[in-house]
Parts: C-alpha cells; sequence; structure tokens
C-alpha cells in the first residue's frame, strides 16, 4: 500500500474536497502493533469489536477487498534493512505459497496488471497491542499516526497538513506513482460536481500546480493534460516544473530527445545516471504532448511579464483552458463570467471576457448580477451596468424575493425580518409586504407601506427556489428566473429603489453607491437610506458595523445635500418643489419630512431648505417686510389698505378687500407673533390673579383665566388628533407625546387642573394657591419655546437641555457623597436624633449647604454654645446638641476626626465634581456652539410648521376657529385637506420632468467628485513623488563624495598599471623576447550597441505546425488497457533508426457488423491477405500509393505509432470510410441568412452517440458493396437512401487520404473520403424530404443542425474536414 505523496503538483485534491488541517496526535505511550498473521501490517485496516463480530466476518470479505503479488520475482535491489524481496517491493514471507510457484506465469517477467489481483480482505479482527501486557478489541478512530520521519527509509510519512488521507493499494510496496490513476479519475469526478459559491452554482474547478517534481509529477501533468486539465507550472521552483518551463515556448520540432537529456542532467543531476534511453524518450514524447496542449498550460514567472500573483495565473489557466474547450453557442463565455464572479476577478473579466468577440445581451448578464449582488461584489456590478443590465429590467419580484430570500444572516434587517414571520399565526414564505412591514419601522410610521399585502384573490408568490446557476446550462432552466411575466406585476414600481433598500439593509457601501447613482428621485432615495441606517444603528450591538453605518449614513446625506445644492444652483424654485414633492416610491412622503425624521441637520441647514422655510414662515406676505410693519398692522389693520404691507402675489398687491386682511392674519410669521403676545397676555393675568385678585370665590379675572386656559386645552387637543398622515390613535398619541414642549404643556394643564379643584374646596384654599403658584412656573418655562425662533437665544435653550441631562447623572455622583459624608458626620456628632426633619437637615440639607460655603458652628466645637441647640431634643425649633460633658458645656465628639471627613468632603465635592460638572457644561457647549447655525435651523422647521397649521386667532379667541372646525370636521363631515406648501403631489408629466432634471443634475454631481478625487489623487501623487524626489537627491549627495573618492582612486590605480605594463613590455624588448609587430595597443572599450543577445536568443521562429500524425501516437490507447511505446517527432518516420523501439500487440475482437481481419500475431501468419490491392470486397489500397509491409505486416505510411497489430480496426491496412458533410446557411426568424464578421455562416449534421462525449459527422465505415455508410443509415429513414446516393454523387469532395485518428497503429489505420452536400436554398425539396426522414433509430443516438464554429465540439479530424467546407463555401469558422 502506498499512501499519497504530498501533492505538490495539484494540492486542490484535499482542499476541493473541504478538508482542513488537523495536527496529527503521536502516541509515545503506544507500542508498534504485533502483525498478526492476517498480515495486518500490509492492510493497515484497524477495527473494533462491537459486538456483531461475527456478522462483520462474514460480511467484509464479501465487500471489501485487497490486492495480492500473486508471481514472485526476485528483485535485483534490496530493502531498506537488506532482505530480498519481490519486484513488487515484499518480503518472501509476505506472499501466499502460491505466489512462489505459480504455473501459469513462468518465464515471464513481473507485470503489476497481471500479477495483482484482487482477493478478499482479511484485515478484521482483534488486535493485540503487545507491550501494555492486555489483549483489546478497540481500536482508535481517527487512527492514530505516529510520525516517523527517520526509520522510514526511503518512503514517506504522510504530511501532516491534510487531515484526511486516500490510500491507494495496487499490490506493491514502496512504488511511487500507484495513486496517479485514481487521483485522475477522482479530480475527473470532483470537476464534475457542482458547489454554490457566491450565489453561483458552479462546476468545481480543477488546476494542476506544479511546483518542483520528479518522474512521478511529470506522469501526473500528462494525466491532468490528457483529462482536459489546465496546468500552471511554477517556473523557478525546480526539476521537471523548471524542465517543462524552458521548453514550454519552444516549437515541437526542437524538443528532441537530446535537448531533453540536457535539460535532465542539469536539473536531475543527482538521478541522472537511473535514467535509461527509454525513460528519456518516454519522457520526450510526454513533454511534447504537454507542450503541444498550449492551452492547458500557463507557466507562472512570479516578478516577470507582469506576474505577480499566483491565483492570477491560476484564474487566467482557467479562462485559457475554458475558452478552449468546444462548445455549443456561448456556454463556454458564461463558463469563463462565472469562474471570474466566483473568483472575484473584475479586472480579468473586464480585460478577457468583455471584449468585442462576444457581444452580450443584458438577460444573459441577470444570473450573475444575482450572484454579484449577493456575494457582495460590487466591482462586478458596476461591469454589468456598464455592459447594458438595466436595473428596471433585471429587478422583477421574484428576483427580489430571492434577494431577500439570500439576506445575510449576521445582518440585523434578517433577524427583524425573522421576527415579523414568526409573529404570523401560520408559518408563511417570506413575501414583500413582510419586508415592507420592517421597512415601515425603520421609516417611520408617517410612511405608507412600500409593498401592498396581496388582496384575498391575489395569487401569492412563494419564495421560488432559484435554480442554481451551472457552468453547464443550455439553456432555458437557467433563465426560467429571469423571464418576464406577461402580467405588470412582474416589474415593481420603483426597481432601483428596491435594490438600493436591499443594499442598505445589510450596510453595503459599495452596492448602495453604485446603485444609488443609478436612481432617479436621488435626494428622497438618498434621505430615505439615512433614515433607514440611523434607525438600525440604534439596535445594532457590534461596534465595527455600527461604524460603517455611521459613516455610511453621513455619506448619504452628504450625497443629498450635494445634489440638491446642484439643483438649487441651477433653478430655486424647482429645487423648492423637490422637498416638498410627494414620492409614491417612498411611501408617499417628501424629501423635506425625510430629512426631518431623520434629523439629517446638515440637509435642513443647506441654504436652499431654510429659504423655503422662510417662505413658508411668511406665507403670502413678501420677506422684504420689516417686523415693525407686521407688529404695526397687527395693532391697526386698517393700515392694510396703506400699502404699509408687501405681498407676493400680485392680486393681492392689487386687492383692497378682506382678502387682505385674510392673508395677513393666516401668515406663520403673524400667527406667531399674536400667540406669543396671547401668551404673555396669560401670563401677565395669571400672575396678577395669584398676587392681587385670588378671592375665595372667584373673580372676573378668575373666570377670565379659566377660559383662557380652556382655549389652551382645546388647542392641545387638536394638536394631539390632528392625522394629516391617517396614522392610528396610538401613534399620533405617541408622535405628540415625542415633543418635549408638549410634554410640559400637559404637565401644565394637569397640575393648573389639581390647583383648580384644591382652589374650589373651601378647606383646601390655600393648599391651590401653592399649586397653582407652582403651575405658573411650568407656563413660564414653556415660554422658551418661543425663543427658538431667535438665532441667539435658540441653540442656548438646545444647551440648556442638554445640561440639563448632565446635571440629572451628576446629581448621583453628588448624592453619594453628600449621603457619605452627612451619615458620617450625622453619627458622630449627634446621639440618637428621632425627628426625622432634622435628620433630613442634618443628613442631607446642612451637607448641600457645606458645599456652597455654610460650615455649620459646632463641627469643630469652638463656636459651640449650649443655648443654640436642644439638649434632649425637645425644642421643635432647635437642633440636637451634640456629644458633650456631663455638665453639657463643652463637646466631647473627635474634633480631628469631624475636620479631617470635612476636608476631604469639600475637598471632593467642591473642587473635583463640581468641576467635572464644569467640564461636563463646557464640552456640552463647545459641541453644541459648533453646530450652533445647523440646530437652530434645524429647529426653527418645527416652530414654523406648529403654526402654519395652526388656527389664526389667538387664545382665548382661538375657540371661535376651534368651533369653526368642530363643525366643519364632525357635522359636515368635510375631510382634511393637507398643507399645499409643506406637500406637494404633482402631476405625472411635470413629476417626470423634474425627476428628470434631477437625474440630470446627480451626473454633474457625480461626475464633479469624480474629478475631484482624481485631483486629489494627482496631488496626493505629486506629493509623493516631491518626497522621493528628495529622499534620492539627498542620497545621491551622500554618495557622491564617495563616489568621486573611489573614481579617483581608481584611476590612480589604472595609471599606475599602465605605466608597469609598458615596463615590462620593454623589459622583454630589451631581452629579444619580442618584436615591435606584437605590441598590444591599450585602448578603452566602448559599450556595445544593440539588443541583448540573451534577447535575441528569446526570439523563436513561430511553429510551422505539426507534420506527423499526433492522436495516433498518444500514449493511451482510447478503450483498451494499453499502453503505446512512446513516439517523439523525431522517430515517427520508418527511416529514422530506433533501435528501443518495441511496442505492444494488440488487437481487439471485432463486435460490429461486417467481416474483420483475424486478430493476428506472431503465431498466425496473415498470408492470405493481399495488400496494395482489391483483396477480394476489401480495398487495401491507400490513397497515398503503395505502402510498405514487413513481417507480413502493413507499415503505417505516415510513421510509427506505438503500437503493433489492428487495435478496435477491423482491418490491417487502410480502414476506409466516407464522411459526408450535410451543411446548409444558417437563417434567422425572418429567413435572413445570419452572418458573423461579415461572412455567412453554415448549419452542418451532426450525430452523437450516447456513449460518445464529442458529436461527429454522420459516416463512417461501409459494408461491402454498400455506399452509405452504416452510421447515416441509423439516422436517415430508409426511404431516403435513394435519394442520398444521388446526393452523394452530385457531392463536391473536400478531402481524399489519412485520418490522423486515436485507433490508428502501425499495422491499421484510416483513410476517408469528405464529400460536401450543401443546400443553399432552404426552400430546396431535396432538405425538405432530408428533414422529414431524419430521425435516430437507437434511441441513443442524437441528431442536429448545428451552426459551425472552430468550438463546436466534434471529433479533431472532422473540425479540420468542417474547416475545409467552411473555406470552400467562404464561410464562418
Amino acid at each position: 500500500m502506498e499512501p499519497l505523496p504530498p501533492r505538490k503538483d495539484g494540492s486542490e485534491l484535499e482542499e476541493g474536497l473541504g478538508v482542513q488541517p488537523r495536527r496529527v496526535v503521536d502516541l509515545d505511550m503506544v507500542s508498534n502493533l504485533r502483525r498478526s498473521n492476517s498480515r495486518m501490517g500490509k492492510s493497515q485496516y484497524l477495527y473494533g469489536n462491537c459486538g456483531k463480530q461475527e456478522h462483520l466476518s462474514s460480511w467484509i470479505p464479501e465487500n471489501i477487498m485487497k490486492k495480492e503479488c500473486v508471481y514472485f520475482v526476485e528483485s535485483p535491489k534490496l530493502s531498506d534493512a537488506g532482505k530480498v524481496v519481490c519486484e513488487c517491493g515484499y518480503m518472501h514471507k509476505q506472499h501466499l505459497e502460491e505466489a512462489t510457484r505459480p504455473q501459469a506465469f513462468q518465464g515471464k517477467e513481473w507485470d503489476p496488471k497481471k500479477h495483482v489481483q484482487e482477493m478478499p480482505t482479511d484485515a478484521f479482527g482483534d488486535i493485540v497491542f503487545t507491550g501494555l501486557g492486555q489483549k483489546t478489541g478497540k481500536g482508535s478512530f481517527p487512527a492514530e499516526y505516529m510520525v516517523d520521519e527517520d526509520g522510514q527509509g526511503h518512503l514517506t510519512c504522510l504530511d501532516s497538513n491534510h487531515s484526511h488521507f486516500i490510500l491507494v493499494d495496487d499490490g506493491t510496496h514502496g512504488r511511487y506513482g500507484v495513486e496517479i490513476p485514481l487521483r485522475s479519475r477522482l479530480e475527473k469526478f470532483v470537476s464534475e460536481q457542482t458547489k454554490e459559491r457566491g450565489g453561483v452554482a458552479i462546476k468545481i474547478p480543477i488546476v494542476c500546480v506544479v511546483l518542483e517534481g520528479g518522474p512521478g509529477t511529470l506522469h501526473t501533468i500528462y494525466n491532468a493534460i490528457t483529462h482536459g486539465t489546465p496546468c500552471v507550472i511554477v517556473e523557478g521552483s525546480g526539476r521537471v516544473a523548471d524542465v517543462l518551463a524552458q521548453v514550454a515556448s519552444l516549437p515541437i520540432s526542437e524538443i528532441t530527445i537530446s535537448l531533453i537529456q540536457q535539460k535532465l542532467s542539469e536539473f536531475f543531476q543527482e538521478m541522472f545516471d537511473t535514467f535509461t534511453e527509454r525513460q528519456v524518450v518516454e519522457w520526450t514524447k510526454k513533454i511534447q504532448d504537454i507542450v503541444r496542449k498550449q492551452q492547458l498550460l500557463t507557466i507562472f514567472r512570479e516578478g516577470k511579464d507582469g506576474q505577480q500573483d499566483v491565483d492570477v495565473a491560476i484564474l487566467q489557466a482557467l479562462l485559457k483552458a475554458s475558452r478552449s474547450q468546444d462548445h455549443f453557442g456561448h456556454e463556454t463565455w458564461d463558463h469563463q463570467l462565472k469562474l471570474a464572479v466566483a473568483w472575484n476577478r473584475v479586472d480579468i473579466a473586464r480585460s478577457e471576457i468583455f471584449t468585442d468577440e462576444r457581444q452580450w445581451k443584458p438577460s444573459d448578464l441577470h444570473p450573475v448580477m444575482t450572484a454579484a449582488l449577493i456575494s457582495n461584489k460590487p466591482e462586478f456590478v458596476k461591469l454589468f451596468l456598464e455592459n447594458g443590465v438595466l436595473l428596471k429590467e433585471f429587478a422583477t419580484w421574484d428576483t427580489l424575493l430571492y434577494l431577500y430570500g439570500n439576506l445575510d444572516p449576521t445582518c440585523l434587517f434578517h433577524s427583524k425580518l425573522q421576527k415579523v414571520l414568526a409573529e404570523e399565526p401560520a408559518p408563511h414564505h417570506m413575501q414583500m409586504h413582510h419586508v415592507a412591514q420592517v421597512l415601515r419601522e425603520l421609516l417611520g410610521d408617517f410612511t405608507q407601506p412600500l409593498y401592498c399585502v396581496p388582496r384575498m384573490g391575489d395569487r401569492l408568490r412563494p419564495l421560488l427556489p432559484v435554480p442554481p446557476i451551472k457552468l453547464n446550462v443550455q439553456g432555458a432552466s437557467l433563465q426560467s428566473l429571469y423571464k418576464h411575466s406577461s402580467g405588470c406585476d412582474a416589474f415593481t414600481m420603483d426597481p432601483v429603489r428596491d435594490l438600493l433598500i436591499w443594499a442598505i439593509v445589510q450596510n453595503r457601501r459599495e452596492l448602495a453607491e453604485i446603485i444609488w447613482a443609478q436612481s432617479q428621485d436621488c435626494i428622497t432615495a438618498a434621505l430615505a437610506c439615512s433614515k433607514i441606517l440611523k434607525e438600525l444603528s440604534r439596535e445594532e450591538q457590534d461596534t465595527d458595523s455600527l461604524e460603517d453605518m455611521l459613516a455610511l449614513t453621513a455619506a448619504f446625506e452628504n450625497r443629498a445635500v450635494g445634489v440638491f445644492t446642484e439643483c438649487y444652483r441651477k433653478d430655486e424654485e424647482r429645487a423648492q418643489k423637490l422637498l416638498v414633492r410627494v414620492s409614491e416610491a417612498w411611501g408617499k412622503t417628501t424629501c423635506l419630512q425625510l430629512a426631518l425624521e431623520a434629523k439629517d441637520m446638515k440637509f435642513v441647514s443647506h441654504g436652499g431648505v431654510q429659504a423655503f422655510l422662510t417662505r413658508v414662515w411668511w406665507g403670502q406676505l413678501s420677506m422684504d417686510n420689516g417686523l415693525w410693519q407686521v407688529f404695526l398692522c397687527m395693532l391697526v389693520f386698517p393700515l392694510l389698505y396703506t400699502g404699509l404691507i408687501s405681498f407676493r402675489e400680485r392680486r393681492l398687491r392689487a386687492g383692497r378687500g378682506l382678502a387682505r386682511i385674510r392673508t395677513f392674519f393666516s401668515a406663520p410669521v403673524v400667527v406667531f407673533h399674536l400667540n406669543v403676545l396671547s401668551y404673555s397676555a396669560f401670563l401677565c393675568l395669571f400672575a396678577y390673579v395669584l398676587m392681587v385678585d385670588f378671592q375665595p370665590t372667584p373673580s372676573g379675572c378668575e373666570r377670565l383665566l379659566y377660559l383662557w386656559l380652556f382655549s389652551l386645552v382645546c388647542e392641545e387637543s387638536r394638536q394631539l388628533f390632528y392625522n394629516p398622515d391617517g396614522c392610528g390613535l396610538v401613534k399620533m398619541a405617541l408622535r405628540y407625546f415625542s415633543d418635549f414642549w408638549n410634554k410640559l404643556d400637559i404637565g401644565a394643564i394637569l397640575l393648573f387642573i389639581v390647583g383648580l379643584v384644591c382652589r374650589l374646596t373651601p378647606t383646601l384654599l390655600y393648599p391651590g394657591r401653592i399649586v397653582l403658584s407652582l403651575d405658573f412656573i411650568m407656563f413660564c418655562l414653556r415660554l422658551m419655546h418661543i425663543f427658538t425662533i431667535s438665532k441667539t437665544l435658540g441653540p442656548k435653550i438646545i444647551i440648556v437641555k442638554r445640561m440639563m441631562k448632565d446635571v440629572f447623572f451628576f446629581l448621583f455622583l453628588l448624592a453619594v457623597w453628600v449621603v457619605s459624608f452627612g451619615v458620617a458626620k450625622q453619627a458622630i456628632l449627634i446621639h440618637n436624633e428621632s425627628r426625622a426633619e432634622w435628620i433630613f437637615r442634618g443628613v442631607i440639607y446642612h451637607s448641600y449647604l457645606t458645599i456652597f460655603g455654610q460650615i455649620p458652628a459646632y463641627i469643630d466645637g469652638v463656636n459651640f454654645s449650649p443655648d443654640q441647640c436642644s439638649p434632649n431634643g425637645t425644642d421643635p425649633y432647635k437642633p440636637k446638641c451634640p456629644e458633650s460633658d456631663t455638665r453639657g458645656l463643652e463637646p466631647v465628639f473627635p474634633e480631628w476626626l469631624t475636620v479631617t471627613l470635612l476636608c476631604l468632603y469639600l475637598l471632593f465635592t467642591n473642587i473635583l465634581l463640581l468641576n467635572l460638572l464644569i467640564a461636563m457644561f463646557n464640552y456640552t457647549f463647545q459641541q453644541v456652539q459648533e453646530h450652533t447655525d445647523q440646530i437652530w435651523k434645524f429647529q426653527r422647521h418645527g416652530l414654523i410648521e406648529e403654526y402654519h397649521g395652526r388656527p389664526p386667532l389667538p387664545p382665548p379667541l382661538i375657540l371661535l376657529s376651534h368651533l369653526h372646525l368642530f363643525i366643519k370636521r364632525v357635522i359636515l363631515k368635510r375631510p382634511a385637506g393637507q398643507h399645499q406648501q409643506l406637500k406637494n403631489k404633482l402631476e405625472k408629466n411635470e413629476e417626470a420632468a423634474l425627476l428628470s432634471w434631477e437625474a440630470y443634475l446627480k451626473e454633474n454631481f457625480l461626475q464633479g467628485q469624480q474629478r475631484q478625487r482624481e485631483k486629489q489623487k494627482v496631488q496626493d501623487l505629486g506629493s509623493r513623488v516631491d518626497t522621493m524626489v528628495d529622499l534620492l537627491e539627498m542620497e545621491r549627495l551622500k554618495l557622491l563624495g564617495t563616489l568621486e573618492q573611489r573614481l579617483a582612486s581608481l584611476e590612480e590605480q589604472v595609471a599606475q598599471t599602465t605605466g608597469a605594463l609598458h615596463w615590462i613590455m620593454k623589459t622583454l624588448r630589451d631581452g629579444s623576447l619580442g618584436s615591435e609587430e606584437g605590441i598590444p595597443t591599450l585602448a578603452t572599450q566602448k559599450a556595445s550597441e544593440g539588443q541583448d543577445p540573451a534577447l535575441d536568443s528569446r526570439q523563436k521562429a513561430e511553429d510551422p505546425g505539426d507534420p506527423h500524425h499526433v492522436h495516433a501516437r498518444h500514449l493511451l490507447y482510447p478503450n483498451a488497457p494499453v499502453t503505446r511505446f512512446p513516439v517523439p517527432n523525431e522517430k515517427v518516420p520508418w527511416e529514422t533508426e530506433f533501435l528501443i523501439y518495441e511496442p505492444l500487440f494488440y488487437s481487439a475482437e471485432w463486435t460490429d457488423k461486417g467481416p474483420a481481419d483475424p486478430m493476428g500475431g506472431a503465431l498466425e501468419p496473415l498470408s492470405g491477405i493481399s495488400f496494395n490491392a482489391m483483396d477480394g470486397p476489401v480495398d487495401r489500397r491507400s490513397f497515398h500509393g503503395a505502402y510498405m509491409v514487413r513481417d507480413g505486416l502493413p507499415l503505417n505510411p505516415m510513421g510509427r505509432t506505438g503500437l503493433r497489430g489492428r487495435g478496435h480496426l477491423c482491418c490491417f491496412g487502410p480502414n476506409h470510410t466516407l464522411q459526408p458533410v450535410v451543411t446548409r446557411w444558417r437563417r434567422n426568424q425572418d429567413g435572413a441568412i445570419c452572418r458573423k464578421k461579415v461572412k455567412k455562416m453554415l448549419e452542418v449534421l451532426v450525430v452523437k452517440h450516447a456513449l460518445s462525449e464529442h458529436w461527429a459527422l454522420p459516416g463512417g465505415s461501409q459494408e461491402p458493396g454498400e455506399t452509405l455508410p452504416w452510421t447515416l443509415k441509423q439516422v436517415l429513414g430508409r426511404e431516403c437512401w435513394p435519394c442520398f446516393r444521388n446526393l452523394l454523387a452530385q457531392g463536391t469532395e473536400v478531402y481524399k487520404g489519412y485520418v490522423d485518428d486515436p485507433r490508428n497503429t502501425d499495422n491499421a489505420w484510416i483513410e476517408t473520403v469528405a464529400i460536401s452536400i450543401h443546400f443553399p436554398n432552404q426552400s430546396d425539396v431535396e432538405l425538405k424530404r432530408l428533414n422529414c426522414h431524419l430521425h435516430a433509430c437507437d434511441p441513443e443516438t442524437a441528431i442536429r443542425w448545428q451552426a459551425v464554429d472552430k468550438h463546436v465540439p466534434l471529433h479533431a479530424s472532422h473540425k479540420a474536414i468542417l474547416q475545409k467546407v467552411a473555406a470552400l463555401y467562404g464561410a464562418f469558422y
């Protein structure tokens, strides 16, 4: 048994199976297992005694097999222990007795394919652990593996970087490479499995990555290339990898045996002497076959040719292999795109997939668009949008359901959606109205649901299990989700909005920004995203996600501000229309309302928004009017007819009637000032009643006060039940009480009612006055709300409100010190004080006053006076005396302790806590002061909106307005109208024009941002370049001095050397040892110009093509356990000497119809066959002339193939076939001929058998005396045979000669005649007759018309014929 060696040349095996590395456990306490008589050591299977041993003893041998060597042949090599072993690697005693004396194999060489047989396993039973003193039947699972690096000999230990292993047993021991066939089959199986990754179900890609490697690695690469697995060779890793890397760019003709021998001697120096001549030839043949498949071979040179990452090389290898594969239609392009999406390499997709060679339809990109969205690959989404994908066509209901069904499970929105589904009375599939329910919680109740609840008659759309996006789909199943239904409900109201929300709720910034750039209603969309993110951030627990949400919130608010700025610069009036336009797509809300609910202060404080609010504040009045003019007209309204007040509308400026008065007193600015005057009068009346006119019986002023308060109660009731958005009563109440000033109003009114009840009770007259006095304070505090309109005082009120929160939390800290000091002081000074009021004074009141400097006089005993206290605590007006002597004259408490406590108390409270409070106040002040302008501009909207909808009459006259409102709403039942200035629903045409204008300016904004980013990049790059130049200049200056010194020293040494040489030559000449003619001249060398010869040597001539047959020399003969003798290119011709050429002889039994030659062989001469002539009904003449016959067998005219016999062919010598090429022009639905790259396109008739992987032309061998091939008869009705014979007679011969077929051998080969039958007219009678009689007699045979293309999956020889036909008609290929 031989374990799989560490896979440097394709480690995808373990990774593809999803196995994670695990540490190997080493058991030092367990000794070696003793091998039982059943050869447990060879099988290495451990079984435990599970109570059903008898059943297992019968089941295991029947179902589990082992490999046994049945022929012992002594190996010339000894084992690591110096013992004689068999060729299989096992010793004599480890073989069965029959293996030492086999009768069937005497005199034959040992062959693992023949001399290793399967037998029932005996690897079960109890295991005896030596050294533990007991016998146990329990094994270990997982099996513990002891790593022994030193005692393994030439074997290798299992690699501890893997957790699972597949141990391959072929009956040998110590042989490498026995796992390669199994690995190849396993890789092929794995590559056919699908795995969903990133929302795309793709076939698992297999790549063989070669690092270093020996002979087994070359065999692995050869098998991988044979099975179509791409290989990445890492140059520089050594041995096989470097050999392949150096010859990969050479033409096949230059890869010779001598070259490979040279490379082996260079890279296999230690083991080069062990290579036999046959092994070198085999290496040459395999390397030629590998290099011939350039489409499957990729050389990775790190740091060269722009290659940096090996993952890019692997993906490029996959794409190159995919492009070279034969396919129908555009399967290869889809394959490549899905691979690029799965690997997230948008650069590869942009440069190699989205090219002019392939025109993508938007619908073809919808599946991968879905995958890119789900797997959060924004660059691919941007790429698909650039290549024609329209979000309005992409985002259907079913697509949205699928996207929400694949939400990120870790996102907060997913959990909220699951809670909504859990609240359903019965289990339901997720529908869009469930999503709308969660979105309304985030956006607010002022919005309408974005997705309506389906009516009873509507069909619910279930969450469809979308078919996985396979790489090998051929049509409709993949596109089923994306086919738009005929009904209008297939599309949503705003698909861009839907995708934007889906990205936002998952906090995917890049995706959201890309989708937002596609929207029209972009300002509303940005503000809605800001609102959703702020609501989600309040519940987010993860700190990183919270920071990302807040950053994305700020980004979308900035986008809304940026676009609105562009709009406001272009047209102020249209920009203000955008603020109050009712957006149907976003729940019938407005930009302004979303910004206010999201508290986007930056947007609300924008100059354009403030200009709009100011316009609303002044109503129909001109903003040029001064406040003094307004006040005069308020007091003396006839002044309105004098022109003192100007109006915006022309009709009001020209009119003289009541319209001016009505318009003036309806303006919010006038209503506000009237209410200010009214409220001031109310406070004055309240103060007068409390201080001057509070009688046992209510006076007239007091009754007026009650009436005034009643009008205030009516106004608060109107505000409470005001419901313009159609919310419920609970929602209205929550919204009303969310305002602090409304809470203060309700509190003041309730306290007034309590005081009024007490005041009307004779016995509680005075308490009633006290309550009303306290209530007066609350009404005065309510006056601060009026100051919010002031730019100076408004922010200060906000500061006060925030400081009150600081004080509230500060009191908790202060209470700890006050109570602790007060209790300690009281307990030390006073003994058993029983009066509660004096305990409160001593503990709380005096301790609190101490902070402000009122220190108790008796705390240090200096100012102690018995007259100021009560010794026994009986005097209710004096505190109890502190601890004193028996006479009560001198205090006896520890003065030093009380003074120390006082000092510590003052230290922590006055210095520490009070300064902490001041610092908190300072921080709050600075924080608000930095945003004073934004805060004031934001909070003034609430006041403007309040007085914009308030009745014009002030209290108590407002009762008339309330009476009018009650009659109109309750009695006449007239619905309430929305305020036109704060919410405006436009006509469809006007709205479409406005949104188009907004989208145009959005593009300007994005382009400006792009230019700004590019400019910033240029500036950053410039600064980096300047820094680098400065560093280089400093380095140059440092080295300059040293370089000059070294040059001067070198010049001096050269001068000395020249002088010495002259002296030597003169001495030699004077000694008659030389002549003048031979004196060399010293001259300076000039730098050679021209190209580097190393670079010139890399320039190779183009490969003129392979002159020899290729498929006929493939080492693996098809559908047979036979391996060809390796024949490199240079040894193919029979004229070339090849002394070691000893191919196998193989002739398969002929099972098809018709006669066949005998099996042949050395003992059965073929003397009865006449070659190069007609041999009865069999034509044994070759189209290439007479061929040689050696030892009674014909020789392949194209040269050696590596196999003797006739193989799977029926005859020795040429096997003649006929290939009819039936074509017609490819036409579209209109009947016009399709063209590609200007050339017309052909369609060819092809067939496919169930056991074949390729399609083929409907031709083949012919029975003796028959004109039509047997394959053609299978797909053509019998009544059409005579007609087709006539077509063949009239056809054009396009090829006649040898076919490079993998079934060819040295003594049997295929020659064919290809005849083209073309139907130029679609109405041809013969074509119609042919189509009518086309059917497959065999149900496992398929037939079709296929468009002619170089990637059609046909046999290689058939593709060559098809190319000649296309050239004949000038068609596309």
